[in-house]
């Protein structure tokens, strides 16, 4: 099963991860962060598949996603 963390100090909010997430398992959380934004959180995590988008398209790499405890890096060169 995947696991996403995401670093509640690090976003922004955004709302990137949510909008390109094909599962809509993100959504936002109602309280706000230390820099004053509210923050992108994981609403229903057993229906993530582990496809990677949210980390991707996370401007300020907020979100790790790992899958059976390996995470994997679409973009090596």
């Amino acid at each position: 099963m995947p696991t996403i963390s995401i670093d509640r100090e690090l976003c922004k909010g955004c709302e990137t991860c949510m909008k390109v997430c094909p599962q809509k398992v993100i959504g936002m959380a109602g309280e706000l962060n230390v820099k004053g934004y509210f923050y992108a959180l994981l609403d229903q995590p057993s229906r993530c598949i582990g496809c990677r988008t949210c980390a991707i398209s996370c401007p300020d790499v907020a979100i790790d996603v790992a899958v059976n405890g390996v995470q994997y890096n679409f973009f090596e060169y």
